[in-house]
């Protein structure tokens, strides 16, 4: 399965870089095509789209659609482990008026927001079936220092990209992912039919060798003792764990603030990016020594229980599968303004882990990303302080609630089914809106003949 799905995600690439090697080559020759310079000044029609556009925080229609938008997309987008930044940027755009580039730092400011409430609400939440934490801790240190190394690669493409390759992109992949999970959903809604049926067929009664009626009274020796909220919280927390994670986050969050004081291409700016490289090998290094060495010694002593809440064996082409992944579902965050969340979130459903925990460890780990995403864009100057704290405590209300409420209904109906249903229909909902915007905004910039080609990477930093 994890082949398939990581095949379908090279297919898209090779889809995009077809693309550009006909356009680039085939209209090489022609200075006043809409995909090459205009004659016109340097960046008279680029400039336009790239002023920072701030309206003012004031009650209006645009406030309360925003709101009601913001609050349903940080609900289901973390029920389903994707965060809900492809709703979430149409949105501030069109909507509320802020321009692409505010849109997609409110974005973070959201995200961060909504997975850091879903977070406090899952650290009180037991896991459904097992004695361990909610939260898969291992898979979190295993994918968060990619993602973040990911996210600074889509960053800096994102500045070279054209805006017509960029919505290729996302229509692409979101479909891609979006239909594997559905596919994946329906799976789970058979298999939980048939477990239901079989769980309410009467049990005939049966009777011993002297003809005597047996019942089934079975009950356990030893009942189940019920957890308190703070034992359950206490728990769930893994303090190592935890602080190995928030190392990371420093460490990273470091390099970048270093970064943005250097010039651009220059010999620090280089070094700075090169630094996170093994910054984050070595983390994901040390976390696939310990999958692959206790996944080896469990399996020499016939004990079948997964090192974790992955059900494949952590043998060298898996590891290497994360890697790939990790760092693509990254750079498709740093690139489109997510959470990297559409690409992980899938992910963890491929290899094994159950809807609940994978929305957990989905939400977890992307609470670090957008986090350190929002520190970068305040030191910036990216975002309007009235708007970002407003926009936060909508998605922390909704991230909360949203929780609340759908684990209620897995609960009742018993269908984790339902968690996967909802991130397909977010992820579908984000290439729908970011994919006509797209369409739109490129057909507008070729009717103005405005430079629709790569740009260059250090001028445009």
């Amino acid at each position: 399965m994890e082949r398939g799905f990581i095949f379908s995600l090279l297919a898209v690439f090779s889809v995009i870089s077809l693309s550009i090697y006909i356009i680039t080559h085939h209209y090489n020759h022609n200075n006043r095509h809409p995909f090459l310079p205009s004659p016109s000044p340097p960046n008279s029609l680029i400039s336009k789209s790239d002023d920072r556009i701030w309206p003012k925080l004031e009650l209006n229609w645009r406030i309360v659609m925003a709101t009601i938008i913001g609050f349903l997309g940080s609900a289901f987008g973390t029920v389903g482990g994707v965060g809900g930044g492809g709703i979430f940027v149409p949105m501030l755009t069109l909507i509320v008026g802020f321009d692409t580039k505010s849109s997609a730092a409110l974005s973070k400011c959201m995200i961060m927001g909504a997975s850091a409430s879903s977070v406090w609400y899952n650290l009180r939440v037991p896991h459904p079936c097992r004695e361990v934490p909610i939260l898969d801790y291992d898979l979190a240190l295993l994918f968060q220092p990619m993602l973040m190394l990911g996210i600074t690669l889509g960053v800096a493409l994102s500045v070279v990209f054209p805006y017509w390759l960029i919505t290729i992109l996302t229509i692409l992949l979101f479909s891609g992912t979006s239909s594997r999970s559905f596919l994946k959903a329906i799976e789970m809604w058979k298999e939980e039919t048939i477990m239901k049926k079989e769980m309410e067929r009467p049990r005939e009664p049966t009777v011993n060798s002297r003809g005597e009626l047996l019942i089934d009274t079975y009950e356990p020796l030893i009942p189940k003792e019920e957890k308190t909220p703070m034992q359950i919280f206490l728990f769930n927390l893994r303090w190592e764990k935890l602080m190995a994670l928030i190392v990371v986050w420093a460490a990273f969050l470091a390099l970048q603030i270093i970064k943005n004081d250097v010039v651009a291409c220059s010999t620090s700016y280089w070094v700075i990016t090169i630094i996170q490289f093994p910054v984050a090998l070595a983390v994901f290094g040390h976390e696939c020594v310990k999958l692959y060495k206790e996944s080896k010694k469990r399996k020499s002593m016939g004990n079948p229980e997964s090192v974790c809440e992955a059900a494949i064996d952590w043998t060298g082409p898996h590891l290497t599968f994360c890697a790939v992944c990790g760092i693509l579902g990254g750079t498709v965050g740093g690139l489109l303004g997510s959470g990297g969340g559409f690409i992980l979130g899938p992910l963890l459903l491929e290899i094994g882990v159950m809807p609940q925990v994978a929305s957990a460890t989905a939400t977890f780990v992307m609470m670090f990303s957008s986090s350190l995403s929002v520190v970068e864009f305040y030191l910036l100057q990216r975002f309007p302080i009235p708007h970002a704290l407003y926009l936060m405590v909508v998605s922390i209300t909704a991230g909360f609630w949203g929780q609340f409420y759908i684990r209620k209904l897995v609960a009742v109906l018993k269908r984790a089914s339902i968690i996967v249903f909802i991130l397909s229909a977010v992820i579908f909902t984000s290439a729908l809106t970011m994919g006509v915007i797209g369409i739109d905004r490129s057909i507008r910039m070729i009717h103005n003949h405005e430079f629709m080609g790569f740009l260059e990477f250090c001028s445009s930093q």
